[in-house]
């Protein structure tokens, strides 16, 4: 059962829960959790991460970091998810960004 913390109030009014010991951003990042876990126990998907980290570099200087929310193997292809509840100006820029420099179209859900 998600645990919900209520720290301060959230500028998109998200309420940190927390699912196996890992506190998410949001219930929804959380819900979306659940039901890729339960994705990889049923074998439609495998190799489940939690926020891998892609860095952009262009010519040896480091621009900046995307840390997305997940990463798994569909099939023979490797997926990279976000949860979004509301697409910052920031958001966009990195996920044209990540097709730019890594050819990696972010999965929104």
């Amino acid at each position: 059962m998600p645990i919900q913390y209520r720290n301060r109030a959230s500028k998109y009014r998200n309420k940190k829960t927390k699912v196996d010991g890992i506190v998410f951003d949001s219930q929804k990042e959380a819900s979306r959790y659940l039901d890729l876990k339960m994705l990889e126990v049923l074998g439609e998907i495998e190799n489940l991460e939690l926020q891998p980290k892609y860095e952009f570099v262009l010519n040896g200087q480091k621009i900046c970091t995307y840390r997305a929310d997940f990463r798994y193997i569909e099939g023979e292809k490797i997926v990279v998810e976000d949860v979004k509840g509301f697409k910052t100006s920031m958001y966009n820029l990195k996920a044209r960004m990540m097709k730019a420099f890594h050819g990696i179209t972010v999965k929104e859900t």
